[in-house]
């Protein structure tokens, strides 16, 4: 036997193997889904897939997690107070949900972006959105994630969400944002 032909056995026995083994969640569409959708359903993802990528039973759509709105992985944002860059209560289900998802895909790599109000100078702004990137980053990182693995940068007051200039406006840019890499 060749090594191709070796590597090539070994790589479909490895296949049906894994194939074998995978555990799959149904989940059923609301009433208002549309007929086609009627027989899509919702996979756990495997260890180490790649992201975008689900373990489905042949004949099966798989939806990506990342992109299901109804997805806790859909957040993509955590908000603060003026001035400040502790994670609230209120938005670490969001933080430990993308670090569920960070341990079951190995090469899922995330981007913290940290961003505030226009309110303050340009240089306060940029530490303070780093301050706030990191502590996304550090939490996800207390929650088993390597630090190659998560890049933490600030915008500063660069990447504003809205136009305006009132609280509320304000209130929308004191934000990560978490960006994946691959998806």
């Amino acid at each position: 036997m060749t090594t191709k032909t070796y590597a090539a056995s070994f790589a479909t026995s490895l296949f049906v193997l894994i194939g074998g083994c995978a555990s799959e969640q149904v989940k059923q569409p609301s009433s208002s889904a549309s007929a086609s959708a009627s027989s899509a359903t919702t996979a756990t993802p495997r260890t180490g897939s790649q992201p975008g990528t689900m373990a489905v039973a042949p004949g099966r759509v798989a939806a990506n997690p990342l992109h299901d709105p109804n997805s806790i992985l859909a957040k993509r944002s955590v908000y603060y107070d003026f001035d400040q860059y502790d994670i609230k209560a209120e938005y670490r289900p969001i933080v430990e949900a993308h670090a569920a998802y960070l341990r079951n895909h190995d090469s899922a790599v995330l981007r913290i972006e940290g961003n505030a109000d226009e309110r303050g100078s340009r240089e306060y702004n940029l530490a303070l959105g780093q301050r706030r990137a990191d502590s996304v980053k550090r939490a996800i990182q207390l929650l088993g994630i390597p630090d190659q693995r998560v890049e933490a940068i600030s915008w500063g007051e660069e990447k504003p969400k809205t136009a305006g200039h009132d609280e509320a406006v304000w209130a929308a840019h004191r934000r990560s944002d978490i960006l994946y890499s691959q998806e």
